[in-house]
């Protein structure tokens, strides 16, 4: 796998434990929020590149299969979201503009999806909002 693959494997697996942090910052995943993601993923991320897996297909699933893998071990959402944290600081340029306007749609999107945007959400929000303008 050449270098460019791989980091884009890699980037949509950091998107997978970003998004899993948002859902998870309440301490619960609800179906609405895993379903809104599979919806975002599929309606928008499959159209960002033409990056594949070692399978053969789209690189942008990574995120849906370190999202459920992540979901079924119940990992901490702040271990979670300092791993990406810990990966954007190392790999700014994976990060265009329109790429950063893409996960914080995302990540609305999936804090809206059950029962509104609750605080410890919109603190995580706001962490990654102030995390993108550094």
């Amino acid at each position: 796998m050449d270098s460019k693959k791989k980091l884009g494997n890699e980037l949509y697996q950091n998107l997978g434990r970003l998004f899993y942090a948002v859902a998870m910052a309440d301490h619960s995943i609800h179906a609405k929020e895993m379903d809104r993601l599979k919806e975002v993923v599929r309606d928008h991320w499959l159209e960002v590149d033409d990056i594949e897996d070692e399978y053969g297909t789209d690189a942008a699933f990574q995120i849906e299969t370190v999202f459920d893998w992540l979901v079924e071990y119940e990992k901490d959402s702040d271990e979670i979201y300092e791993e990406f944290e810990a990966f954007y600081t190392e790999h700014t340029i994976l990060f265009p503009d329109r790429i950063k306007q893409l996960i914080m749609s995302t990540a609305r999107a999936i804090t809206s999806a059950f029962a509104g945007s609750n605080k410890s959400e919109l603190v995580l929000l706001g962490r990654i909002e102030l995390l993108f303008r550094s």
